[in-house]
């Protein structure tokens, strides 16, 4: 008979819990604490948003003539490239009066924007737009626009800013007027004229 021959056994080593094991009692409280976490999310809300009296369905009854038009910074400055009249051109697009407004929200990112939109700026001093005064801190224009929108649905809401359109799409009974091909045009007024 043969000796047998007697084989070296590499990385033997004793066996470790590992840190992220079940077993240690950390790693329980984790789990304890994601479970609690996750029943409070299945819970259900059983409170629903007050809808606007003005609404009838997706129609604003609240928008007639004059309309209020809240103008964004994008909007200003897309009307200065198309070289575009703010007044008259809105005019031209609802077919009514209307009363642009500028809240300080705009007028303070204009002015932090610089030299760039000092034709977009002087267009906004103009003493024939409405100013609307802000009350909160911050000078977010986006977020000021979204909250007076939420408010009270009687603006109609100029922009070109894609992420303020995404937003206030989400808010039913609010139109918004943008530049586009060197006019302007509204979505989501039902009694807009058809071109």
């Amino acid at each position: 008979m043969g000796v047998q021959k007697k084989t070296r056994k590499f990385a033997q080593v004793k066996r470790i819990i590992g840190q992220r094991d079940a077993r240690l009692k950390k790693n329980q409280d984790k789990g304890e604490t994601e479970a609690k976490k996750k029943a409070k999310g299945n819970e259900l809300v059983r409170e629903i948003p007050q809808v606007s009296s003005s609404l009838f369905f997706q129609y604003n009854t609240a928008l007639r003539p004059p309309y209020s038009i809240l103008i964004d910074t994008n909007f200003l400055s897309h009307t200065v490239r198309n070289k575009l009249e703010l007044l008259p051109s809105m005019m031209d697009c609802l077919y009514a009066s209307c009363r642009p407004m500028i809240t300080s929200c705009v007028m303070a990112e204009l002015e932090k924007l610089g030299t760039k939109y000092r034709i977009a700026l002087r267009i906004a001093r103009d003493e024939r737009w409405e100013r609307l005064a802000c009350d909160h801190k911050g000078v977010y224009a986006d977020d000021c626009i979204v909250d007076r929108v939420q408010k009270s649905k009687i603006y109609i809401v100029a922009t070109n800013d894609r992420d303020l359109k995404r937003r206030i799409r989400k808010i039913p009974g609010v139109p918004i007027m943008s530049v586009a091909r060197g006019k302007y045009v509204i979505e989501r007024l039902p009694d807009a004229p058809e071109k």
